[in-house]
């Protein structure tokens, strides 16, 4: 009698380095179009997003640098690991990503690669590069209030 433990963590892949080198300003949930061998891949976890960005190519969004390893069971139908994927959002979403990208110093950035029902659904963010300072004063930030919650949880006990 083997019982199944069910993952409760659904994301299969997150850039945790989107957050610390961009500031996001808005987020989108969408679908992305993968062959078989990428399905499976992606289910076991061999997804990478660390070096991926989304750009428009003929009106259409597609995401560059993402890697998904070789399925070994695929064999001689196995996919490419980096080739461009396409991204499946509503018309009028894309338009108005179009819109705001018009604007200097913005891009998309694949944030987490998740599953939802049977599908697997990619959280892309509208994003504006953070500079050096910022970055070192979230730092700070960061562990001031990590020292405050641990002096206010010393004055619990």
């Amino acid at each position: 009698m083997t019982s199944k433990r069910k993952n409760t963590n659904p994301n299969l892949a997150q850039n945790k380095k989107a957050y610390h080198d961009y500031e996001i300003l808005d987020k989108y949930e969408a679908g992305i179009v993968l062959v078989g061998s990428e399905v499976k891949s992606v289910k076991d976890g061999k997804v990478s997003l660390k070096e991926c960005y989304a750009k428009f190519i003929e009106g259409e969004l597609f995401v560059t640098g993402m890697h998904i390893s070789e399925f070994r069971e695929a064999n001689i139908n196995n996919h490419e690991p980096l080739r461009t994927r396409k991204l499946l959002l509503h018309r009028q979403e894309l338009k108005k990503l179009a819109a705001k990208l018009q604007n200097v110093g913005l891009t998309i950035i694949p944030l987490r690669m998740y599953k939802k029902k049977h599908l697997i659904k990619v959280e892309i963010g509208l994003c504006k590069g953070k500079r050096e300072y910022e970055k070192r004063s979230a730092i700070k930030e960061r562990e001031v209030k990590r020292e405050l919650d641990r002096v206010t949880k010393s004055f619990r006990k």
